[in-house]
């Protein structure tokens, strides 16, 4: 230890303190972006470009900090004897709070743009080496937090409850008559926008990269009054379009792109997590009707609609058949033909079942789920008391599964694992 490389060990100590710094203004950069994506909804700032997990990010800048304290006081012990550690620890954490957090999120507030576009040059393949690593430490700290899951959430609806509203005669009397929406509006805060939105894969959009003949087209066979607006790609949303504003000019096919762009106004963006009470009294007050649904890092997942959260209270507008959900096709001999795109809580609700719906969003998901793996065509399993046989996938998806009842006498619990026959 007497001959302990000071020269080479500063040096890795510089360069460990330039990458915390560098960690920590990629994390402020991206949240500065999908603050103002979300506040200002500008359309300057694609969502795509919050591509780092993270994750990964705080696993990457915890170790490089810790690294530092590590390195730090062993240059003190053998270079400043006695006073050598506390020494180390003030000389660190100065140099830390200065160079690798302060300096880094001030700059990254200023110019966002640039300090992700570094952080892909330099970090963007590390990061995707190291996320599986990353990605188990924060398996570790969900599942710990799991037992606290629960209060947490009855903690966060008591403070964001708005006022109740005050009763009167009408009030009661529509109560009495309406059962199921009084139990609609209560349920509301149980059930956040992630719950009901329309995926990504199922979203109708205007591309500009498009040809303005097939945007004609697609608007032609298109019945929905909005529609996202991007770039190649949803994740480059620029706008939402009211389609009642240009479809005077689709009969002559008279429609221009900057006619198109100037009966857009710009999209809003909603978080996934938001509560749909919250979402409402949202929709109200920012005068929308459609909502771009996005995650953490700005990713776009769906749209929601606030047709979509009236339905959770009352019910769907124009029938409560439970065959006219487009994703279920009844078989002669009774049993269903469902499309793996559909959401569990519809199943549920519109055919009265019973599929576990507090983990995957769709059918696909929950049959991916349930056998850990892609699954092929002709595979049967069984999920409570429902029997299901995968008829179809597509592009790493189950398309297309059958189902139907197992008899009572055979069922398991429904909340049991999913049984591969």
């Amino acid at each position: 230890m007497d001959n302990l490389p000071i020269g080479p060990l500063l040096a890795v100590l510089a360069l460990l303190i330039l990458w915390s710094g560098l960690f920590t203004a990629i994390e402020a950069a991206q949240q500065h972006l999908l603050a103002q994506r979300t506040a200002s909804r500008s359309r300057d700032k694609p969502v795509a470009k919050l591509s780092f997990p993270l994750n990964s990010l705080i696993f990457c800048n915890t170790v490089c900090r810790a690294l530092v304290v590590v390195i730090s006081t062993l240059l003190a012990i053998f270079g400043w004897a006695e006073n050598g550690p506390w020494l180390a620890c003030l000389s660190a954490a100065a140099a830390l709070l200065v160079f690798a957090d302060y300096l880094p999120r001030t700059l990254a507030s200023r110019y966002p743009d640039a300090i992700l576009a570094l952080g892909n040059t330099l970090l963007g393949v590390p990061l995707k080496i190291l996320y599986p690593a990353a990605w188990l430490f924060s398996s570790i700290s969900q599942l710990l937090l799991k037992p606290f899951a629960r209060n947490v959430k009855v903690v966060q609806q008591s403070e964001d409850e708005p006022p109740a509203p005050q009763n009167n005669g009408t009030d009661h009397e529509h109560a009495t008559c309406r059962p199921h929406a009084l139990s609609g509006i209560h349920a509301l805060d149980n059930i956040t926008v992630n719950d009901i939105l329309v995926p990504r894969s199922e979203v109708d959009g205007i591309n500009l990269d498009d040809s303005i003949e097939e945007i004609i087209e697609q608007l032609r066979a298109n019945k929905r009054t909005r529609l996202p607006v991007f770039h190649s790609d949803i994740n480059q949303v620029e706008a939402v379009l009211n389609t009642r504003q240009i479809r005077h000019l689709l009969p002559d096919a008279s429609l221009t792109k900057e006619a198109l762009l100037a009966a857009c106004h710009e999209p809003y963006f909603v978080p996934e997590s938001t509560p749909l009470q919250l979402q409402l009294l949202n929709f109200h007050k920012q005068q929308r009707r459609l909502g771009m649904v996005v995650d953490e890092y700005g990713e776009v997942e769906g749209i929601v609609t606030l047709e979509d959260i009236l339905e959770e209270i009352v019910g769907e507008f124009e029938s409560q058949h439970s065959l006219d959900n487009p994703h279920i096709h009844p078989q002669a001999d009774g049993r269903l033909v469902i499309e793996g795109a559909a959401s569990i809580r519809e199943l549920n609700k519109s055919l009265g079942w019973h599929l576990p719906s507090d983990g995957p969003k769709t059918l696909n998901g929950l049959v991916t789920e349930a056998l850990e793996t892609i699954p092929e065509s002709a595979v049967c399993l069984k999920i409570g008391r429902y029997r299901l046989e995968i008829l179809e996938t597509e592009d790493n998806r189950v398309s297309r599964v059958l189902i139907w009842h197992v008899a009572v006498g055979e069922a398991t619990s429904l909340r049991s694992a999913a049984k591969p026959l």
